[in-house]
C-alpha cells in the first residue's frame, strides 16, 4: 500500500503562501458552524518520527478560536491509567459537542509502537483494532466528525531529516536514541502501519495519507482534508465561502511556526 504513494509530490513555498490565509478563514468559520450547530470534531495525526505533525497542527490552530479545541500530546501511560483499561484516557480527552479534540499522536500506539517495541502481549494488540473501531463507531454515531492523518516519509528522508536536526545545538534535543532506534526498524514499522491502516480505516473513520516529504504540499493536504470532510458534515449548515481573492487580501500576514526538519526553503 504505502510503496504506492508517491512521495515526490510537491507545492511551491509562493503557492502555499498564496493559499494559506484563504484556507485558515474557511477552517475558522466551520469552526464556528461547528459550535453553533454542536458537531464534534476528533482530529488525529499519526506518521513517522520527523515527519511534521508538530507543525502542521500549530500551523492548523494557529487562527483558530483557542476557546474551541484542546491538543493533547500523546505519551505512554501512566501508572494510574494502566489500571484502567486501555481506552479509558482517550474517553476523557473526548470533545464536548462543537468542540475540537486535536491527538498528536493516539490511541493508535496500541498497534504501532506497543506492537513493534513488543510492549502489549499480541493478544492484546491483535484485539485492539476492534477495540479501536467500535470506540470510534460510537463517536460517529454520536454526530462526531473523526478526521485521521498517516504524514509519510520515507526511511532516506527521515534519516536526513534527523541528522538535520543533530547539526544544529538548539534542535539536537529533538533527536532521542530511541527515535533512532524506531528509524532502525522502520520496516518493521511499515508492517504495523499498513496493518493499522487496512484494519481501522471505515467509513465513519477514514484515513488520509499525507505525503509529507514536502512539509507546503502536506500542510495544504492536511487543510483541504478537514476542510472538505466539515463542509461535508455540516451540509446545508456550512457557511458560504467567500471568493479566495478577498479573503487574501483581507488576512493578515501568516507567522507560521519553524519546521525544525524539513530544510526545504521552496
Amino acid at each position: 500500500m504505502l510503496e504506492k504513494v508517491n512521495l515526490n509530490k510537491r507545492l511551491p513555498k509562493k503557492e502555499y503562501k498564496r493559499l494559506l490565509p484563504g484556507l485558515q478563514r474557511r477552517l475558522y468559520d466551520l469552526q464556528k458552524a461547528c459550535w453553533d450547530n454542536g458537531v464534534p470534531t476528533v482530529i488525529v495525526f499519526e506518521g513517522w518520527d520527523a515527519a511534521g505533525k508538530g507543525t502542521a497542527i500549530s500551523t492548523l490552530t494557529s487562527r483558530l478560536d483557542p476557546r474551541g479545541f484542546k491538543l493533547y500530546a500523546i505519551r505512554a501511560p501512566r501508572t494510574y491509567e494502566i489500571n484502567h483499561p486501555w481506552l479509558w484516557r482517550f474517553w476523557l480527552k473526548i470533545p464536548g459537542y462543537g468542540e475540537m479534540a486535536i491527538f498528536d499522536r493516539s490511541w493508535y500506539g496500541r498497534v504501532l509502537v506497543e506492537r513493534v517495541e513488543k510492549l502489549t502481549p499480541e493478544k492484546e494488540w491483535r484485539k485492539a483494532y476492534r477495540d479501536i473501531t467500535d470506540f470510534e463507531r460510537m463517536l460517529a454515531d454520536d454526530g462526531a466528525v473523526i478526521v485521521k492523518f498517516w504524514l509519510h516519509i520515507s526511511k532516506k528522508e527521515q534519516k536526513r531529516r534527523f541528522e538535520m536536526l543533530e547539526q544544529d545545538p538548539l534542535t539536537r534535543w529533538h533527536v532521542q536514541p530511541e527515535d533512532w532506534e524506531h528509524h532502525r526498524k522502520y520496516d518493521k514499522y511499515l508492517v504495523a502501519v499498513e496493518e493499522m491502516l487496512e484494519r481501522t480505516d471505515t467509513e465513519w473513520g477514514p484515513w488520509t495519507i499525507v505525503e509529507a516529504t514536502s512539509r507546503w504540499y502536506a500542510r495544504k493536504k492536511v487543510f483541504d482534508t478537514l476542510i472538505r470532510r466539515l463542509e461535508e458534515r455540516l451540509g446545508d449548515a456550512a457557511p458560504p465561502r467567500e471568493a479566495v481573492s478577498r479573503v487574501e487580501e483581507k488576512a493578515p500576514e501568516t507567522v507560521e511556526p519553524p519546521d525544525l526538519a524539513a530544510g526545504e526553503s521552496a
